[in-house]
């Protein structure tokens, strides 16, 4: 007994010491070495301090920032221990009354927009953490964050055009803004 017992208890150790030390510590060295930005989290610093992360959405709710996307984390938003969707179904009563509520939110905080509210400013990501909008989100805010900021529209516009995220690789996707780099982008103009 005690001699297939001891060669798998050495199997197990070695094999746990490989996957479970050796492993992790060489895939985190190889990481930090190629890509150290994204190895801490992308983290957005200002003046000495971590203001956000590139890969998670923040909340905004002042008229004078852009807004992102709606969260599906729960107790709090965008908690990222938290990431997951809604789960709730295109005809779920649940989904279209929390669809309603957006819409009518955004057409509070700007009572002259008419146009159609795109879909990504009233329904959550699949993670519930996605830290971008598409650019046609952002122009639908444009004129409400001029306003508010007391600039011109043309200016906000041109932000949100040099803040544009093309499609990866050119075929993936759509192209985006990172809500929180162009805010950061707005309280940076004097």
């Amino acid at each position: 007994m005690t001699s297939l017992l001891r060669p798998a208890i050495v199997l197990f150790v070695i094999l746990t010491a490989i996957t479970g030390i050796v492993y992790p510590l060489v895939v985190t060295g190889i990481g930090e070495a190629l890509f150290p930005h994204q190895a801490n989290g992308s983290l957005i610093i200002q003046d000495g301090k971590p203001v956000g992360s590139t890969l998670i959405a923040q909340s905004f709710t002042d008229a004078k920032y852009f807004w992102s996307r709606p969260s599906a984390t729960t107790p709090q938003p965008y908690n990222g221990n938290a990431s997951t969707g809604s789960n709730l179904g295109p005809l779920n009563p649940a989904l279209i009354d929390s669809v309603k509520e957006r819409i009518a939110a955004l057409q509070a905080a700007d009572p002259g927009n008419r146009a159609k509210v795109p879909v990504d400013l009233v329904t959550a990501s699949a993670s519930g953490l996605d830290p971008h909008i598409s650019v046609a989100a952002a122009n639908y805010q444009a004129a409400r964050v001029a306003r508010a900021r007391g600039l011109p529209l043309v200016r906000v516009q041109a932000l949100i055009a040099a803040h544009s995220e093309g499609r990866l690789l050119g075929v993936i996707g759509e192209s985006r803004v990172n809500v929180l780099e162009l805010n950061l982008a707005l309280d940076a103009l004097k």
